[in-house]
């Protein structure tokens, strides 16, 4: 009898928990047994162990019984990323590895039958976790995985192409070829971003978007359709600062989650759009292992929700914690799982059902009802939780054509970015981010300035979170104009753009 020890990880949302892969042979009737919580995916391993050993040259024990297991027993396991250490736990087991050259390494892949490694999800989650834990082990993986985990700094990192790369490496003989780790990744250029110039007219909502990219607040742009309320917000991104070397890792490590990392794309923000079909599952995560949603997947970045009215209820409710807390936590009978949820909310809507009402171009036909019902798909606890509320008008043709053209994004992304240098340095973090414990201690405004908000917050029956935004508002107007006070005037213009929905 022998027994081999392998090292791997897991994924259980954004951890990647370690994982002893023990393998066992004995004498017995010929079996292959696969233990320790293993889904379907990790089950069928064993088929593609042994037709990879066997196309490798490799011998595989058919004569004894094989027990593999995936310890610790309680945490689920699932992919395919267990192949590789099956692999060489059964070799290491039959006494074809040296079983001590294995201590020293952590190893996921997903194996061909023909040998070949395969990418795996989640390898930047892996390589953080064992950057973070301190382990002091080197981390082999497929090499378009390698090329992804590189980004983490000063991880002791190898790649390879086929399980023959690694039984060499592994060997003690003269035979012995050692890994090579991935290539550094070139820095990709910028990829080219929508421009605000683009958008003609609507003062007001572009004014919006250079506070909300300052402040890092929410916006909901209501008006007739046609009036470019998706070209604003698409343009939104193009406004924030690029991200730090932490932000991007971050974002980069829940994109792998889902296979959906893009190395041409590192350090650029991401904006998504989900379509308003989305069920609560897709835009918060979900499913059995638990997978990040929409508003993970835009974490640092932007999540456009077009059409808001239009997505199911049930969907819109279920953002109200995540994008109070910038998380969300996923709780299953038998596991839970955290993700991480900054992202930036834009939405768009029409005021009603046939979007004209307000418009000077045409004329409603809604009835109050409809419009109502209409509106009344966004309860009042999501409305509150959004900073700015911008009305975008409709234009005449004739004005459009002859406006001109808008200040660019380069030029307003430079004030953004002094405006959150600023923030930085007195507190820390965005303006939008702030506990509302260290608000007044951060956004000291004048006598009567306060004067002011307490009457408007009165009159127009505010909750205390409703005073709280339009406070972190007029502190982000502040910090573009440079003010180190909070003034009547910053107070007005974050109280014009908290307007209510046009008929409400």
């Amino acid at each position: 009898m022998s027994l081999a020890t392998v090292h791997s990880r897991a994924l259980l949302g954004l951890q990647a928990p370690a994982v002893t892969v023990e393998v066992h042979l004995a004498n017995g009737l010929p079996s292959f047994t696969l233990v320790g919580l293993a889904d379907t995916e990790v089950k069928e391993s064993r088929e593609r162990v042994r037709a990879a050993l066997h196309n490798s040259g490799l011998e595989f024990p058919h004569n004894k019984r094989i027990t593999v297991n995936l310890a610790p027993a309680d945490l689920p396991k699932e992919g395919g990323r267990f192949d590789l250490p099956i692999a060489l736990g059964i070799l290491a087991a039959a006494g074809h590895l040296d079983p001590a050259a294995l201590e020293t390494l952590e190893l996921a892949g997903e194996l061909s039958l023909a040998g070949d490694l395969r990418p795996v999800r989640g390898a930047l989650a892996m390589a953080l976790a064992l950057h973070k834990g301190g382990t002091q082990r080197t981390l082999v993986l497929p090499r378009a995985s390698a090329e992804e985990a590189a980004r983490v700094p000063g991880l002791a990192l190898r790649c390879a192409d086929h399980l023959m790369d690694v039984v060499h490496a592994l060997q003690t003989d003269q035979d012995c070829v050692p890994l090579r780790p991935p290539q550094p990744p070139p820095a990709p250029p910028p990829l080219p971003l929508p421009d605000l110039r683009d958008v003609r007219g609507q003062i007001v909502a572009k004014r919006a978007l250079e506070i909300a990219a300052a402040g890092r607040h929410s916006v909901l742009l209501v008006g007739p359709p046609g009036t470019g309320k998706s070209m604003l917000a698409q343009r939104l991104i193009g406004l924030l600062p690029p991200l730090e070397e932490t932000q991007a890792l971050e974002s980069a490590a829940v994109l792998s989650l889902a296979g959906r990392f893009d190395p041409g794309a590192w350090s650029q923000r991401v904006l998504r759009a989900p379509h308003h079909s989305a069920s609560s599952v897709a835009l918060v995560g979900g499913g059995s292992p638990p997978r990040p949603g929409e508003i993970s997947l835009a974490h640092h970045g932007v999540l456009f929700l077009d059409e808001l009215p239009e997505f199911p209820r049930a969907a819109l409710e279920a953002l109200r914690e995540p994008l109070e807390n910038g998380r969300i936590t996923i709780s299953r009978a038998a596991q839970q799982a955290e993700f991480p949820a900054r992202c930036q909310l834009v939405a768009a809507m029409n005021p009603c059902p046939c979007g004209m009402l307000g418009s000077t171009m045409r004329a409603c036909r809604c009835s109050p009802e409809a419009v109502a019902r209409y509106q009344g798909k966004l309860s009042g606890p999501l409305l509150d939780r959004i900073d700015l509320r911008v009305e975008v008008l409709a234009i005449a043709p004739q004005e459009l054509s002859s406006a001109p053209d808008g200040e660019p994004s380069r030029a307003i992304a430079t004030r953004v970015a002094e405006a959150r240098a600023r923030q930085e340095q007195r507190q820390g973090t965005c303006n939008a981010e702030l506990e509302a414990g260290v608000l007044a201690e951060h956004c000291r405004v004048q006598p009567t300035a306060t004067t002011f908000l307490n009457t408007a917050a009165a009159r127009l029956g505010w909750s205390g979170r409703s005073l709280h935004r339009v406070m972190r508002v007029a502190r982000t107007i502040a910090d573009l104009t440079g003010s180190a006070d909070t003034e009547v005037a910053h107070i007005a213009e974050a109280i014009q753009l908290r307007r209510a929905l046009p008929g409400r």
